[in-house]
């Protein structure tokens, strides 16, 4: 019988071998040949540099392109962040508009004689992607008023990168790099019109994209909130490349912008607040707003439960809470394991907060921003409810869990959240069941926090963290019964009768990659008990 560990070995020998072979390939002649074959086609239609500000930081500052040191700026050793900076080429957008067209464009013919043919830093699926994108928008510079043999050079290379996106797209294990290189794809099919197959290739990939990564209800399978805002973007832009190009757009990306913004309604637009649940911080979610006001694009939507995420609302008090399964372990790699926890806002400031999310992957703050712990639930004997394994250097989940029992009750003097999940029923037999309820008119919310085992036959220790924003105060009372919560001058008050309440100092990544001391409230117990309730209260002073 082999084991995990000799199966892990033997899948990454595999794996060496694949990109052994592969590497082979894509520096060979025949895949020189293969991706060379382009047609004789002009650029036609040339997109309008402001249809990307949404996804493109834009500079204060513009820079004009003799600021930079041209002929060495290919021969520097840089680190992996710049030269992926350099590589991608959108620092073209942050150039002022009166640089020279002809710096520019040398800029271009020394990238394309040290990279003309396949490289693998160079031509990483990615950077290729927002590089062809970057050429064909910044056209002032790159195109106009070049001569004939430069037109020509250019307009190979832009559709012999596109030929090594088809060939490689398949193969990108990142969803957000296949959005990026199918609208390349798509970019590439509309600005030379008469080669046909871009564009039909492109737009059906990105079929695929929205078979295989959306439901049914227009949100990412990955739960993802940052994801979900990230596909909205790059859908709005395909649609107005299609629309300033004059071209018929398709009903189904008209129909994907339709759900996709439904969902963005729901999650942000109706709160207009943050909230850190799979992979979610602290957003410009406003200035996305603006971009959507300016290009005429509003979204509805009313109900209180999408995405596995349920939130209610008055004019005081938001209150969210994750109510859904983890999802499938290929859509995972943002997700954290924060099934059943919430959080609360008051007259727009955070009372209640998870941890937030550390993205960069080689950090070790990532795992530990993925934990149960950094969330506002409850954990045992300090293991998170979903384990995670390592994959080519990201988390994936290796073993997720279910939500069952959901219940949402939205009265004007009553609000109910409930839900149920097994994340720790194979390791310690429990069943996890939390339902909180919130009665707007004494600004009291009352928890109850169960656990079901069908055999005790040990004690296992129990905690459930509150997290709080950094900016709160906390202080324990002197009879160690309550503990009272001051943010931004209002007051409220934590108790829990019959378990041990305590303060801990614990870390905030509300901000990406980044990370601020804060403070959490801890309930910690022991449980034997085939049924075991916790109750604990917060209420408004």
């Amino acid at each position: 019988m082999i084991n995990t560990n000799s199966s892990g070995i033997l899948s990454q020998f595999y794996f060496n071998i694949k990109e052994s072979f592969k590497s082979i390939y894509q520096n060979s002649n025949f895949y020189e040949k293969k991706i060379s074959k382009t047609f004789n086609s002009s650029f036609e239609y040339k997109p309008s540099p402001h249809l990307l500000s949404s996804i493109i930081k834009y500079q204060n500052k513009k820079y004009r392109i003799e600021d930079f040191a041209i002929e060495s700026i290919w021969q520097n050793n840089l680190n992996s962040k710049d030269y992926e900076k350099l590589n991608n080429f959108f620092w073209f957008f942050s150039l002022d508009l009166k640089s020279s067209k002809k710096t520019t464009q040398t800029v271009i013919k020394n990238w394309i004689s040290n990279n003309s043919k396949y490289q693998k830093k160079s031509w990483e699926f990615d950077l290729t992607a927002k590089r062809i994108i970057s050429w064909l928008s910044n056209h002032q510079l790159t195109y106009e008023d070049s001569d004939q043999e430069y037109r020509s050079t250019f307009d190979h290379m832009i559709q012999k990168q596109t030929n090594h996106l088809l060939n490689e797209i398949k193969n990108s294990k990142e969803v957000e790099n296949k959005m990026i290189g199918c609208a390349a794809i798509i970019l590439t099919g509309l600005a030379y019109k008469r080669d046909k197959q871009y564009l039909v290739n492109g737009l059906n990939l990105l079929k695929n994209i929205i078979k295989s990564s959306i439901d049914n209800q227009g949100f990412p399978k990955s739960r993802s909130i940052r994801q979900l805002i990230f596909y909205l973007k790059y859908f709005i832009i395909i649609r107005e490349w299609f629309k300033e190009s004059q071209s018929l757009i398709p009903e189904y990306i008209d129909e994907t912008i339709y759900y996709l913004g439904s969902s963005y309604a729901f999650i942000w637009q109706n709160i207009k607040q943050d909230i850190f649940f799979n992979g979610n911080y602290f957003s410009k979610n406003k200035e996305f707003d603006q971009y959507l006001k300016r290009f005429g694009y509003t979204f509805k939507n009313q109900i209180n439960e999408l995405g596995g995420y349920a939130i209610l609302k008055n004019k005081k008090i938001i209150f969210a809470v994750d109510i859904g399964s983890s999802p499938n372990k290929i859509f995972s790699s943002d997700y954290q394991a924060g099934a059943l926890s919430f959080e609360i806002f008051s007259n727009d400031k955070k009372l209640i907060s998870n941890g937030g999310y550390y993205s960069d992957i080689s950090n070790k703050f990532n795992r530990l921003s993925k934990s149960t712990a950094l969330h506002c639930a409850l954990t045992i004997e300090d293991y998170s409810s979903c384990n995670f394994k390592k994959d080519r250097n990201n988390l994936f989940i290796n073993k997720g869990l279910k939500v069952t029992k959901k219940n949402i009750i939205f009265e004007n003097n009553y609000w109910k959240i409930s839900g149920a999940h097994d994340g720790y029923s194979v390791k310690f037999g429990v069943i996890y069941e939390r339902e909180i309820e919130f009665y707007p008119e004494q600004m009291k919310f009352i928890g109850y926090d169960k656990l079901f085992r069908k055999t005790p036959n040990k004690k296992i220790k129990f905690n459930i963290r509150f997290h709080l924003d950094p900016g709160s105060k906390v202080m324990k009372t002197q009879d160690n019964k309550s503990i009272l919560i001051e943010i931004d001058e209002e007051g409220w008050k934590f108790t829990c009768d019959n378990f041990d309440i305590n303060i801990d100092n614990g870390l905030y990544f509300g901000n990406k990659n980044s990370f601020k001391e804060n403070q959490n409230i801890f309930i910690s117990g022991m449980n034997n008990q085939s049924e075991q309730i916790i109750k604990w209260e917060i209420s408004k002073l």
